[in-house]
């Protein structure tokens, strides 16, 4: 099978790409190497021969229609797009440009081309959008989003999501496109760009620097390592049928402030030298963002009914691997911390009174 994955060379795509050549899929990326990159290509070993790069956008109709007509996929796999909420508040308009607009860019290209396949290849294609538990908005207590729980988007990330969401939907039941979407829970895990909780939280610990903690820490959300996440989208790409949606996440339902802690607890034990031991000491509570949803947490029973998958991380052993991997992987992250981002506050944007 030959997998056409846009954003590839993103945080979930660079687990998920090596994953699918493991699998003995061929894999062209898709991917206009945005900040999040920060220049490093895919964890793919060069001259690989069943991977190739494309850097382009999703919104660039031609530049797509080129690489459909030149590589020939059997499936997409959509990811490309802006995903960091605090990002969002500060630039909505990039985030309906690529999430929305790129989506629907991508859906025309891949229609023209699915309708141009032979019967056979028509039947087995797939376009695989990977959204976000987030469209469903803010749970109430003890409560998990199903399939078919109403969307409530809070930011104007989630929203972007929620609307291309709705597109697959429609070009599923209007042109009969055989689409599948998977929302997934936080994702956390190697080559995460350090502006999301967990590496921000792990790159300011090592620097003595203060962990901020938005608002009292309260807000719960499920945590998904990004390999099993990988895992998952493979399953559900070879086996679902067209017009399924499915929710990937582990169950780990934990609040901000017991995850940075569990953080704090890693680095004291791996970093015993640390002059900034007992890191926990660094937590620092700050005013939290505009529409911060309480809870998230999803039912991921239809997926683990229909094809036996299990998360193989706890929340403890991903959360151990990570720290890990940071520590062992300075020469990936100090250039971003240097000259990208340092750690700097986004998302401050006020509520106008109601």
């Amino acid at each position: 099978m030959k997998v056409l994955v846009t954003g590839g060379a993103g945080f979930i795509g660079t687990s998920l790409v090596p994953y699918l050549l493991r699998q003995g899929a061929s894999v062209v990326t898709l991917d206009k190497l945005t900040y999040a990159v920060a220049g490093s290509p895919p964890a793919v070993a060069p001259g690989e021969p069943r991977y190739v790069l494309e850097v382009a956008d999703t919104a660039d109709r031609a530049a797509v229609g080129r690489i459909f007509a030149e590589h020939r996929p059997d499936a997409i796999m959509h990811l490309a797009g802006e995903s960091h909420v605090d990002r969002s508040i500060d630039q909505p308009d990039a985030f309906v440009r690529n999430n929305l607009f790129g989506t629907l860019t991508l859906l025309e290209a891949t229609r023209q081309y699915w309708r141009e396949l032979p019967r056979e290849a028509q039947t087995r294609f797939r376009f695989h959008h990977v959204s976000t538990a987030e469209v469903f908005g803010s749970l109430g207590p003890g409560a998990s989003a199903h399939e078919e729980m109403p969307y409530r988007p809070s930011s104007p990330y989630a929203a972007s999501k929620a609307g291309a969401d709705h597109l697959m939907h429609a070009w599923y039941r209007t042109y009969g496109l055989p689409v599948i979407t998977t929302h997934c829970s936080n994702n956390y895990g190697p080559r995460q760009f350090p502006e999301k909780l967990v590496p921000l939280t792990i790159l300011n610990a090592l620097e003595g620097k203060p962990l901020p903690i938005y608002g009292t820490g309260a807000n719960l959300h499920d945590w998904l390592y990004v390999e099993d996440h990988a895992a998952a989208l493979w399953l559900v790409l070879r086996q679902s049928a067209a017009g399924e949606t499915y929710n990937i996440g582990s169950g780990a339902v934990c609040s901000n402030l017991d995850l940075v802690r569990t953080l704090c607890t890693l680095l004291d034990e791996l970093v015993p030298d640390s002059p900034h031991r007992p890191h926990a000491r660094l937590i620092t509570f700050v005013a939290d963002r505009p529409g911060h949803d309480l809870r998230y947490a999803v039912d991921n029973g239809k997926l683990c009914r229909a094809f036996g998958w299990h998360p193989a991380e706890s929340l403890e052993s991903g959360l151990r691997k990570t720290v890990r991997w940071y520590l062992d992987n300075r020469a990936w992250w100090q250039p971003i911390r240097d000259r990208i981002y340092r750690g700097e506050r986004l998302g401050r944007a006020e509520r106008g009174e109601r």
